[in-house]
């Protein structure tokens, strides 16, 4: 569906204000710095783009303040551009209208609660009492495991699973391929044998949360695997049994985060970090990208860990050296020892 709006409508409501343009200018989309024409909207929040923005030819720019005397056309004035950009976006893309009812190739149970207004895509299935709110919509190939609960207002993309135990709280998103609940790694070992530890508990997700494709949530072993409101998850990530995270932290791609491991509120935990189990991360924490955590983050602030890239002959070198440091730490101690 095509949206058209003037400027002024657009500043009201993405909360900017508009300058150097009429307000009764009409946009209808929103694109890039170099591609956007006169009858659309950019944005400017990164000053690596600095050549972009010299050069656009957008209607109006969403940018700062700070800013805006680079941007040759007119501005719409906002701390947080980034944010402006997804307001409009929102607005010049709305959500298609979902369906509503059952195809005839998906199966539900006679037991199941299906809410109002719902929607059950092709070849889905829907298990025995489990119960769906209203406005739920289940795409192709989703499995709904016994007595799992799913919130109003929720949707599951295509080929989402959730797995007996788990429950799902209002207007969360989970994209394809996503496994929800599925037995967390608890083996125990007996004679060289590993002896499977059954799990018992289930997986609790929070309102407004979304789950990126392919993510794993494992369900706990005794106690729930929690997922707090707010909470955005980004696709191929593998949380283990227990995890505690909390409201409106967000976790990037490929992360591994091992069983009884707590993360806080408000954390970011950028792409490819691993983190060890049972340790605590409190709130307000920044991991950088390919960090590795093994002991519990106990103050906010920004964390990394890991070695910088470089050519590999001189890794090579360095490597070497590294197996060195404690006979050099030894040295250095004695050294000092002697000159004083």
């Amino acid at each position: 569906m095509s949206v058209s709006i003037s400027l002024a409508e657009l500043a009201t409501t993405i909360g900017a204000e508009l300058h150097g343009a009429e307000s009764s200018t009409v946009v209808s989309g929103i694109n890039s710095l170099v591609r956007a024409t006169s009858q659309e909207v950019s944005f400017f929040s990164n000053r690596r783009y600095r050549a972009e923005l010299l050069k656009t030819q957008a209607a109006a720019v969403i940018i700062t303040a700070k800013d805006h005397t680079d941007c040759p056309v007119p501005v719409l004035l906002m701390n947080n551009p980034y944010l402006g950009y997804a307001l409009a976006a929102t607005l010049f893309n709305p959500p298609p209208v979902k369906p509503v009812g059952i195809h005839p190739t998906a199966w539900v149970s006679p037991q199941a609660t299906l809410g109002k207004n719902g929607y059950i895509g092709a070849h889905a299935v829907i298990e025995a009492n489990a119960i769906l709110g209203d406005n739920v919509f289940i795409g192709a190939h989703c499995v709904v495991g016994e007595g799992v609960h799913v919130g109003a207002d929720t949707q599951l993309i295509a080929q989402v699973t959730l797995c007996t135990g788990t429950q799902l709280g209002k207007r969360v998103v989970i994209q394809p391929g996503a496994v929800i609940g599925a037995d967390g790694f608890g083996l125990a070992n007996h004679q060289g044998e590993w002896i499977k530890v059954p799990q018992l508990g289930g997986v609790v997700v929070g309102d407004d949360v979304e789950i990126g494709a392919n993510t794993t949530i494992d369900k706990g072993a005794l106690e729930d695997t929690i997922i707090e409101r707010g909470v955005k998850l980004d696709n191929q990530i593998q949380i283990a049994h227990n995890v505690h995270i909390g409201e409106h932290t967000a976790i990037a791609g490929c992360v591994g985060i091992a069983g009884s491991t707590r993360i806080g509120r408000y954390c970011m935990i950028a792409g490819g970090v691993g983190i060890v189990g049972h340790i605590e991360i409190v709130d307000h924490v920044h991991v950088t990208g390919g960090s590795i955590i093994l002991q519990s983050i106990l103050a906010p602030g920004v964390y990394s860990s890991g070695t910088p890239l470089e050519l590999n002959h001189q890794w090579h070198r360095n490597y070497h050296r590294f197996k060195q440091l404690d006979e050099m730490a030894k040295r250095l101690t004695s050294l000092e020892k002697t000159l004083k």
